[in-house]
């Protein structure tokens, strides 16, 4: 069965609005390779629209960076991107499905089809995931600076039970950022 891993930034604090963190060369090239291997996407509406159209015109946009273009590269040749919304009716890319309900079942199906990882980012639909005990691994890019203000991980998500996890890996980088990997224990 395929691993479902999540991946967000996260501030000292625990806010995690992507405007307030900037990855330098190191953490972004960790993110190019982990988008590179992932064999699908499990966004939000929120998330999905954050991501689709603006890495897609990445790649023919002439000022973005070399390391923009990589990325951007990666994450459209992803092989499956599933999103889950119940406003959306179509896709802008074609190797995205919209899914309106019943999130438990149909990630399931999508971990037991062959291929490598999927990979899922944001906060509703991760917050989700995480209580219906369907994210294997868990990767928390902390950044060295207090937001100060924002919503906050996991605010407002209850847990049946405590989740236990275990640390197998971390990473600090020459900007500060330190990378933690967690696999449910």
């Amino acid at each position: 069965m395929r691993k479902l891993i999540y991946a967000i930034n996260l501030t000292l604090d625990g806010c995690f609005d992507h405007t307030n963190m900037v990855p330098d060369d190191e953490v972004f090239d960790y993110y190019i390779d982990l988008v590179r291997n992932a064999g699908a996407f499990v966004y939000g509406r929120k998330t999905y629209q954050l991501m689709v159209p603006f890495w897609p015109e990445v790649i023919t946009d002439q000022s973005s960076t070399k390391e923009d273009v990589e990325f951007a590269k990666a994450f459209c040749a992803v092989d499956k991107m599933v999103v889950f919304s119940r406003s959306l009716d179509k896709a802008e890319e074609k190797n995205t499905e919209i899914i309106h309900d019943n999130l438990h079942d149909e990630v399931l199906k999508l971990k037991q089809r062959e291929g490598n990882y999927i990979l899922t980012g944001g906060v509703d639909i991760p917050s989700q995931l995480i209580q219906l005990g369907l994210v294997d691994e868990y990767l928390f890019a902390i950044y060295p600076l207090f937001a100060g203000k924002g919503k906050r991980l996991f605010e407002g998500v209850d847990l049946a039970e405590r989740l236990r996890l275990k640390l197998v890996d971390t990473k600090v980088y020459k900007s500060g950022c330190v990378l933690l990997h967690y696999v449910k224990s």
